[in-house]
């Protein structure tokens, strides 16, 4: 496997295209605009460019990263030649089926065809492609080129020999492989997912405020970040998006989202990327600032 395809370059496409390059795999990073390919290209750069300055890297390597990524705005011309194409789009399930089509058309029967998705089935995304055996869940964590888990999803077609590649290929990448079965939230979000709800609810119900909220999970709990905190950094629409898969996957109000989490969203308030959501980011990109709405 040398060629990798990945579709999306916001934070994760970029992230998942870095840590390709960066192994020494050919990457086609692929977007629809040419600005987000820009923004993604200018993102891996910086964030090269971080790690050189804290040495974890060489000159060399930031160069051999760089030169290994090409850009394109076309799937059918940037899947071509592709062994695997990784898909990062937007989690919401209409477009993501809609790429998925798109590849079927656009690629051969033996390239392996993977999903980044945090909660959408393999199996539904798997569907609507030819030979569903070889549709798989690769699911990394954001910062990609940091976080070492990739929880790797098999849909109810997904085969043993792709699942093996595929757990491999995360070796390769320096990350930690594990394997997990195709239910809603799969592992890692059916867990924190309630998690982060639960905290929206305890601030919602005036339990607590922000700063305390998140205080106690991090001084209480050990957690590097609080869960409002961590929230905002996922984006509080991704947060919302992957509840709802949830309450609709098992029809369990546990997993309901909290109204304050559906107003929010509504208002535009998602976090780090809108600038505000439990916090302040216009000044500065850390939680240092609680939004003026929770004082």
């Amino acid at each position: 496997m040398k060629t990798i395809a990945v579709i999306g370059a916001g934070t994760m496409g970029n992230g998942i295209a870095h840590t390709f390059a960066q192994s020494g795999f050919t990457v086609k990073l692929i977007d629809v605009s040419e600005k987000s390919l820009d923004k993604g290209m200018a993102t891996i750069a910086a964030n090269l460019d971080r790690m050189l300055a804290k040495g974890t890297i060489t000159q060399e390597d930031v160069a051999k990263t760089i030169t290994n990524i090409i850009t394109y705005t076309d799937i059918k011309d940037g899947v071509v030649g592709a062994d695997l194409v990784v898909e990062a789009a937007t989690e919401n399930v209409e477009l993501k089926l809609n790429i998925f089509k798109q590849l079927n058309e656009a690629c051969s029967h033996n390239t392996i065809l993977a999903t980044n998705t945090s909660s959408i089935s393999i199996t539904q995304i798997g569907s609507v492609v030819a030979h569903p055996e070889r549709v798989i869940g690769m699911h990394f964590m954001n910062p990609v080129p940091i976080m070492k888990l990739v929880e790797i999803i098999r849909g109810y077609n997904t085969s043993d020999e792709v699942t093996k590649i595929i757990m491999d290929l995360s070796e390769k990448l320096g990350k930690v492989p594990v394997e997990v079965n195709d239910y809603p939230g799969f592992v890692a979000n059916r867990i924190l997912m309630p998690m982060l709800n639960e905290a929206i609810e305890t601030l919602y119900n005036k339990v607590a405020g922000v700063y305390e909220i998140d205080t106690v999970m991090k001084l209480g709990m050990g957690h590097p970040m609080g869960p409002l905190q961590l929230a905002d950094f996922i984006g509080l629409d991704v947060c919302l998006a992957i509840l709802n898969v949830m309450y609709e996957g098992f029809k369990n109000p546990k997993y309901a989202p909290c109204p304050l989490l559906v107003n929010m969203v509504r208002a535009g308030k998602l976090g780090v990327k809108s600038g505000e959501g439990f916090y302040d980011y216009n000044e500065s990109k850390k939680a240092e600032k609680i939004s003026k709405q929770f004082l």
